[in-house]
């Protein structure tokens, strides 16, 4: 007796070589497309190792280490850049990371129903608006009150750390980084919410007839569980804020020094490009702007490989739990 076909609407005759054929075309279109990024990924850095190749011969490896940039010398180091690119980067994290992840939590263990599909809509609508208009909100709204009010308040108290001496001014490294947490909470948010929404219900059931609370629910059950999805959040937030360039542009100052506080002024390796690119004023000043870029792209790199190995060796150690 010939067992009947589980799946009627399936051809029963032939199927191995139709499936034999569609498989290889499969793996073959997926394989072009996993090239295709790979190749483009060579390419750019080839492109940027090209233009880049007189400031690499001329200038060496002074330039990783030169903390003066002055064209009309033809004096170059990317130190100044490259340490206002991770400091604006780092500070952004550290004031959107709590709120994204709070965020998070309240729209997926604690608001009312009806409350999370418009809210977490609207929060990812926000990751949609252009860098330009948060570069204006910083100018035109957040720069009169970190100006006026912030900054002061944290001079006078907080001046003895030594993160908020100088003149505020509103136009600085820590106005840059506010910008770039307002702008990186969206996209940090929406990926934790997503992660947390994906936990078993069965998990947090497990927790709380143990007598668990919500807190110790969160803690113990949810976000271990989603913690993969969540420092995929914080790395794709960490990227947009170390390659922002339109909305630091605008607030911080674009002063070519290292900076002495956080009410500094200063500038990132964007912003840097962004100014600089189209004036020449050094004969080598392009070639400069250009290993700058590329020097952006390692440390982008080299940031989001080490966030990947952190989270496999952290998955390790606690048993390999993950999504």
């Amino acid at each position: 007796m010939t067992a009947a076909n589980p799946f009627p609407s399936l051809p029963t005759h032939g199927t191995r070589k139709v499936s034999k054929w569609g498989d290889r075309i499969f793996v073959a279109l997926t394989g072009i497309a996993a090239a295709g990024i790979l190749a483009l990924l060579v390419a750019l850095v080839a492109v940027l190792y090209n233009g880049s190749k007189s400031s690499i011969q001329v200038l060496g490896f002074t330039f990783l280490y030169t903390t003066v940039w002055n064209p009309v010398g033809n004096v170059y180091g990317v130190v100044p850049f490259l340490v206002g690119t991770l400091l604006t980067s780092s500070v952004s994290l550290l004031i959107s990371i709590p709120l994204s992840l709070g965020a998070a939590i309240f729209l997926t263990q604690q608001a009312p129903a009806w409350l999370r599909d418009p809210v977490g809509q609207l929060i990812e609508l926000l990751a949609a608006i252009p860098s330009i208009v948060y570069g204006f909100w910083g100018l035109i709204v957040l720069v009169p009150i970190m100006r006026l009010t912030i900054e002061p308040a944290l001079k006078l108290y907080l001046g003895w750390t030594g993160l908020f001496v100088g003149t505020p001014i509103g136009l600085d490294y820590l106005t840059a980084s506010v910008v770039l947490a307002v702008m990186t909470i969206p996209t940090i948010t929406a990926i934790s919410r997503d992660s947390i929404a994906a936990v078993p219900r069965s998990q947090k059931e497990a927790a709380l007839s143990l007598g668990a609370t919500d807190w110790e629910v969160t803690r113990n059950a949810v976000l271990p569980y989603a913690r993969s999805g969540i420092i995929a959040g914080i790395v794709l937030g960490l990227g947009r804020a170390l390659g922002e360039t339109m909305a630091v542009l605008l607030v911080i100052g674009n002063s070519p020094y290292l900076p002495k506080s956080l009410i500094s002024q200063g500038a990132t390796i964007s912003t840097v490009i962004a100014n600089d690119f189209f004036e020449n004023a050094g004969p080598f000043e392009l070639s400069a702007l250009i290993e700058a870029g590329l020097i952006l792209l390692v440390v982008t790199l080299v940031i989001n490989i080490g966030a990947r190995v952190i989270l496999a060796r952290f998955q390790l150690g606690r048993g390999g739990m993950a999504e």
